[in-house]
């Protein structure tokens, strides 16, 4: 075996969350590329059917299942379809998420809806989907892959607390994970990314063209990421190349 031969992901089976644009399509598509039949999950059918047609023209099968990831009986019956379609899941990506409030947001003059809403998003549907494709992958073991952010590991984030907070958490139940699955050969890992001009991060944005432009020349590397960057980070996670790897959170920013 060669090391490219480890980075190979045929005949694997994976689902990625919110994988109907930005960061989860450049997984969804890097995934595929290595080999994978990918089942996707979004609120929103258009982008998901966009991305599984992507997929399928890559000679890859696809499944694009709406889903609100946020509803346990929606996510346990996400993962009784691809079973039933697939029957196995060796990936599981955990990318649905993101910014709820289009504005400055201080922890202290967040409402409470507006706190369970960001943390029942990227805290609460992740451990909602490991606990629900656990019973699948303990007998042949896998890998699961959540999608943090770099404001998870800042020293703080005084206009956009709950997100970062939630972020924060999610790098924390990461490691747990992976500590609790790491007997039945589950790896547990996540990427964090820095600016993207995604979709999302466009719509929550209050600065135009000239913020994101000061933001590029800001890093060290002189550019925004792109979506292969994180299909290619995920590649790596979900391969035998990372089959030592687990519990660690990896930057993928440019930065240091």
């Amino acid at each position: 075996m060669t090391i490219l031969d480890l980075f190979k992901l045929e005949g694997k089976k994976a689902v990625v969350t919110g994988g109907g644009g930005g960061i989860g399509r450049g997984i969804a598509l890097g995934l595929a590329e290595a080999g994978c039949d990918v089942a996707l999950a979004g609120r929103r059918p258009g982008p998901i059917e966009a991305t599984a047609q992507e997929i399928e023209e890559r000679g890859r099968k696809a499944l694009a299942l709406p889903t609100d990831v946020r509803d346990n009986s929606q996510v346990e019956a996400l993962v009784k379809s691809v079973i039933d379609e697939f029957g196995q899941i060796d990936i599981w990506v955990n990318n649905a998420g993101g910014l709820q409030e289009q504005k400055v947001n201080f922890l202290v003059k967040t409402t409470e809806e507006s706190w369970d809403t960001t943390t029942s998003l990227n805290l609460k549907s992740p451990w909602m989907c490991a606990k629900a494709v656990w019973p699948f992958m303990r007998e042949n073991g896998g890998c699961i892959i959540n999608v943090s952010s770099v404001g998870g590991s800042s020293a703080g984030s005084p206009t956009n607390g709950p997100y970062t907070a939630s972020k924060a958490g999610l790098n924390h139940l990461t490691k747990t994970l992976a500590l609790e699955m790491a007997p039945f050969n589950i790896r547990v890992n996540a990427i964090a990314p820095g600016a993207v001009r995604t979709e999302d991060f466009e719509d929550a944005a209050t600065w135009g063209d000239e913020g994101f432009e000061r933001i590029r020349e800001a890093n060290p590397l002189k550019r925004l990421g792109r979506e292969e960057d994180f299909g290619a980070a995920a590649v790596y996670l979900a391969s035998e190349a990372a089959s030592w790897v687990t519990g660690h959170v990896l930057t993928v920013s440019g930065t240091p």
